[in-house]
């Protein structure tokens, strides 16, 4: 082993990279490859958002806000008993405080946060970057379909129960 061995390794290297043409990305022209499911900004799906407020409490950064009041829905049949539930009435993310975690998504238990790939939302003021649930609901509609189950998956609880229901109320096996 030679002295000044490594040195001329890395000459080598820095020669052979010298030689080569760089590749540049003309950005606003070219839009990039993005990898599926790739992280861009948090949509809403407002249907299935119960205001159980799990995704504000286990947000790190507190940047998720939400304001709902409670609505009381009559009984359904004589003697019965009112019910109440929460009305969203404002869901807002900041992202300027936003760490794109994920935390929010995966805690939610009825899926109303998706990532979605949507990356270009810079605004000029920083006060801009509050976004409410108007403008996270346009981005459910960028959110890729989830990918297919495998075929040796079990069937979900939730269509299983379905199903057997169905069953039992036609009393036969469900097509």
């Amino acid at each position: 082993m030679s002295y000044g061995s490594g040195l001329a390794k890395g000459l080598a290297i820095t020669l052979r990279t010298m030689t080569r043409r760089s590749v540049t990305q003309h950005y606003p022209e070219v839009q990039p490859e993005l990898p599926p499911r790739s992280r861009g900004v948090i949509a809403l799906f407002e249907e299935n958002c119960t205001v159980c407020m799990l995704c504000a409490r286990e947000c790190p950064d507190w940047c998720i806000y939400i304001d709902s009041h409670k609505e009381t829905i009559p009984a359904a049949a004589p003697g019965g008993r009112e019910r109440s539930r929460n009305v969203l009435d404002r869901f807002a993310i900041d992202f300027s405080l936003c760490m794109y975690c994920g935390i929010c998504v995966e805690v939610c238990p009825f899926d109303a946060l998706f990532w979605s790939p949507e990356f270009e939302y810079a605004e000029t003021d920083i006060r801009e970057l509050t976004h409410e649930r108007d403008r996270l609901r346009e981005w459910m509609w960028t959110v890729p379909e989830p990918p297919p189950l495998t075929e040796a998956a079990e069937e979900p609880k939730e269509i299983a129960a379905a199903r057997k229901a169905a069953e039992r109320q036609s009393g036969g096996p469900a097509s």
